[in-house]
């Protein structure tokens, strides 16, 4: 899908003729389809085509309404009787006086007459009004709670008649440290992102991350959750089974930062997903996920190296000196946790297991895919805009070029959407009306990089004191960060080598290894400096027994 700017009225459509396809079968009955056409105001052909199109691309943006072809009584409002709409609707309409839709309808017909203009007909502003959010609609008309009450749940619970209807999504800091692959260092507490089905309490996906939570890490996440995971398990050496998948019908979260991000609600419009945000005080709305939370966490608590909940049940464990684990085997762990052991318990709520209730009802629930799960993911990256310039799109201090680019010339005062992924800098994907276009940095010879290398690059150079920051300085700067990473670990592991290596021959212990701009000039006996390594040197203290 792409970000570019869409008349808002047809995107509002393609949205309302998701949402009734959404409805039918796979095997189209004669009431099927007459119930569609009257929904949507179209010919028994249309619907078929509609319903085809929807089958092979389960996008909202396939169903954009061609303008061209459309009858008079389905094309948009103009623009200055939607502005005479648009201001009713909010003075008037969405008000807690709930007048009716005739009303509504002699309010906006008066004005335009005043002003000149012709009046939509009241079936036309109808199916407007159709286009709305009801929910909130009611919201503004009759009181929350009985929006909540209608729309939503029974106050004090939360519940989905079938499977993805309700999906929850949240982070949480885990309760471990795990350790770099290499020198088995802990490297701190990694940010677990996971997603649970309400219906049947299936876990459908998790991301693990150093980083902070970011729309990259909901987007792995919810990828995750969508595709089978058949293959992911057998990469990972696993046997179980994990059947959950597919594009929920709804996404609840709280209001954090990521889940606001325009990206993410765009990708959620596309996929017809009705992304729902936690109202404050309403803790109904997230305990699912919160409980699951507490139980996955309340497993990691028997792992080397967990931090426990509080600093009672921690006592004086150093959680650091105890890790042992990587982040790929903190993942390994984890999907074993889940498949082999909370999938496979009875849940209090359901009286049997997740496993069996995802199972008894995922033939009937009509679950969807991607049509393209590598563009499903590419939907909910982050995006940036920029414009084409004579040399290709200029991002985060890179020069991005693909020979596609040279058919958008001629556009350069025209904006477009960047999709990247924050791990791999080394492409990027430019959204337009005739597909995805991947562009890569236009020096190939360019290593791969992540967001958070190239940044740390730039502190670097800053701190130094430069003020313009040019692309090759800054791969410069992160080879020679990597260089420099590489030489430490060496020689960490060699004077190790040699401390084991002193520690075997010589009994007398050695008590400090001091860096030789702060030690004291060394004595002129050098026999245990380490010759291998300038720079330090040994200091050693005896009893005078």
């Amino acid at each position: 899908m792409s970000d570019n700017p869409v008349a808002g009225q047809d995107w509002e459509e393609a949205e309302f003729r998701a949402r009734v396809l959404a409805e039918l079968p796979e095997q189209l009955t004669e009431g099927d389809v007459d119930w569609a056409m009257r929904q949507l105001d179209v010919s028994r052909a249309t619907v078929y085509r509609l319903a085809r199109q929807f089958r092979e691309d389960a996008r909202t943006s396939a169903l954009l309404p061609n303008t061209s072809g459309r009858k008079p009584g389905m094309l948009p409002l103009d623009p200055a009787v939607e502005a005479v709409v648009v201001h009713h609707f909010k003075g008037f309409y969405a008000t807690r006086r709930k007048p009716t839709k005739t009303r509504f309808w002699r309010e906006v017909a008066a004005d335009c007459k005043a002003k000149g203009l012709a009046p939509p007909s009241i079936r036309r502003l109808g199916r407007w009004l159709d286009l709305k959010d009801q929910a909130k609609l009611m919201a503004r008309r009759e009181g929350k709670d009985k929006a909540e009450r209608r729309h939503l749940a029974t106050p004090g619970t939360l519940t989905a008649a079938r499977p993805l209807d309700i999906v929850q999504i949240d982070h949480t800091k885990a309760d471990v440290t795990v350790v770099d692959p290499v020198t088995r260092r802990p490297l701190g507490r990694p940010t677990l992102t996971v997603a649970i089905d309400v219906n049947s309490r299936m876990i459908l996906g998790f991301h693990l991350s150093l980083e902070p939570p970011s729309l990259l890490s909901v987007a792995l996440c919810l990828t995750h959750a969508v595709m089978d995971k058949s293959h992911w398990l057998a990469a990972r050496g696993i046997n179980t089974d994990w059947p959950a998948h597919g594009i929920p019908r709804a996404i609840y979260v709280d209001n954090g930062a990521e889940f606001h991000a325009r990206a993410f609600g765009l990708a959620c419009a596309e996929y017809q997903i009705d992304l729902r945000y936690r109202p404050p005080g309403t803790p109904r709305y997230g305990g699912h996920i919160e409980r699951l939370i507490g139980t996955m966490m309340g497993a990691v608590h028997l792992l080397p190296g967990s931090h426990f909940s509080n600093i009672f049940e921690r006592g004086d464990l150093d959680a650091e000196a105890e890790a042992v684990m990587t982040l790929a085997e903190l993942e390994t762990w984890l999907a074993l946790e889940i498949t082999g052991s909370y999938h496979a318990r009875i849940h209090s709520a359901l009286e049997t297991t997740p496993l069996a209730a995802w199972v008894a009802q995922a033939d009937t629930a009509k679950l969807r895919m991607p049509a393209d799960l590598r563009q499903f993911l590419v939907d909910f990256l982050p995006s940036e805009q920029r414009m084409l310039q004579r040399d290709g799109f200029h991002l985060f201090h890179i020069r991005y070029w693909s020979g596609e680019l040279r058919w958008l010339m001629g556009q350069e005062t025209r904006k477009y959407t960047l999709k990247y992924d924050p791990r791999d800098l080394s492409r990027i994907f430019v959204l337009t009306e005739n597909g995805v276009i991947e562009a890569r940095p236009a020096d190939l010879t360019r290593p791969t990089i992540t967001l958070w290398e190239h940044r740390a690059a730039r502190r670097a150079l800053r701190e130094a004191g430069r003020r313009s920051v040019d692309e090759e300085l800054i791969f410069r700067t992160i080879e020679a960060q990597r260089d420099l990473v590489d030489s430490a670990e060496r020689q960490t592991k060699a004077i190790r080598r040699h401390q084991a290596r002193r520690a075997h021959l010589d009994p007398r212990p050695m008590i400090n290894v001091t860096p030789a701009l702060e030690a004291l000039p060394a004595p002129e006996n050098k026999s245990n400096a380490l010759k291998d390594h300038p720079g330090f040197y040994v200091e050693e203290w005896y009893d005078d027994d």
